[in-house]
């Protein structure tokens, strides 16, 4: 676990006078990547991603899921985020996973039923103090 610590922060908007936080994450940018996943997005998202001096680095402002579902993505693309919703595969295995509240983990395993009425996974969880 090298590299830049980014600060996720995403938040649901419409609620109060600026909305309410949804999940705050510091998450190593290279673990990142352009694709990380969030369990139980909202409806709607506002995402910003800042740097180690907090300078965001990128955003967007007007995310929504169309489809139910435990899992959605955040995709970057350079300076703007976008979201896609869909099923973890094969392939998200070791993606970076944002749950409510902040807490970041490597997805290790995923498997749903068919019909999509139930599914089973598996997170790892790393912390290290930082004098």
């Amino acid at each position: 676990m090298s590299g830049a610590l980014e600060t996720w922060d995403l938040w649901l908007p419409g609620p109060g006078a600026t909305g309410l936080p949804f999940a705050r994450s510091r998450i190593n940018a290279d673990d990142a990547g352009d694709r990380l996943l969030v369990h139980a997005a909202p409806q709607r998202l506002q995402v910003t991603v800042t740097d180690a001096a907090g300078q965001v680095v990128a955003r967007s402002d007007r995310l929504e899921r169309h489809q139910p579902g435990p899992m959605s993505f955040l995709i970057r693309h350079g300076a703007t985020i976008t979201l896609e919703d869909g099923w973890p595969t094969p392939a998200d295995l070791g993606r970076v996973v944002l749950l409510p509240g902040g807490e970041a983990g490597i997805l290790k395993s995923w498997w749903n039923a068919e019909d999509r009425k139930e599914w089973r996974w598996q997170v790892e969880f790393y912390n290290q103090i930082r004098g």
